[in-house]
């Protein structure tokens, strides 16, 4: 039999939010959220694929809402959740919604793919349970985040000497890592550095963001 594992008791009864489900509305609100974090600025396109559960029920449970609302910067309890569609036609931000027939790795799965002129992102989600997420994509790379430890995420190119120039603020800020994965396209071209620390402390991703070919920089604590 499969055993399940929760940190507290939130993770069985659920988050205070807005909607029925938190598998569908406050975990894919924080879904929403990550990705406007990671990608730094409010999206011109939107383009949501859904998978199985969220795909059948996305409208009626609310998650359409709770995505866009994330990607508006709401938390999931945030009562303009309910009007979130409107806020983000009335930005400028035009979304779509594509239901999909294919399986996935989890029933409530999702693929978000923003754009904004040249820049572009695309993330995949799943939430798990309680209004707990994992993000397991980000521009094509295989990821296994729950965000649920100081995480620091870095979109950057691959070039010598990136590794040792951002522990380098690590080390003078005294932030120990606890795990770090560096992952590339391929050999001088984009890579992604996730790290997560033991300290909550992101007094310095500012100057993460600063170091040359450096293309993002994003902080969960």
């Amino acid at each position: 039999m499969e055993q399940l594992k929760y940190r507290s008791v939130f993770d069985i009864i659920g988050p205070i939010m807005v909607g029925p489900s938190s598998s569908h509305t406050a975990g894919a609100a924080r879904i929403g959220k990550v990705v406007r974090r990671i990608f730094g600025m409010l999206p011109d396109t939107v383009d949501i694929y859904l998978y199985e559960s969220f795909a059948k029920t996305y409208r009626g449970h609310g998650t359409d809402i709770a995505l866009v609302g994330g990607l508006l910067g709401m938390e999931p309890d945030d009562p303009r959740l309910a009007d979130s569609l409107k806020i983000a036609h009335e930005s400028g931000m035009e979304v779509g919604f594509i239901p999909k027939k294919e399986k996935a790795e989890h029933p409530n799965m999702v693929q978000l793919r923003v754009s904004k002129g040249a820049h572009k992102l695309t993330v995949t989600g799943i939430s798990i349970g309680g209004g707990n997420i994992q993000i397991s994509e980000v521009n094509g790379f295989k990821l296994s985040l729950s965000l649920g430890t100081p995480t620091f995420i870095i979109v950057h190119q691959d070039v010598p000497g990136m590794i040792a120039k951002v522990t380098q603020l690590f080390s003078e800020a005294e932030v120990n890592i606890g795990t770090m994965t560096v992952t590339r396209e391929s050999k001088g071209e984009k890579a992604i550095m996730i790290i997560e620390t033991d300290e909550r402390q992101d007094s310095f991703l500012e100057k993460i963001k600063q170091i040359d070919s450096v293309y993002s920089a994003s902080y969960f604590g």
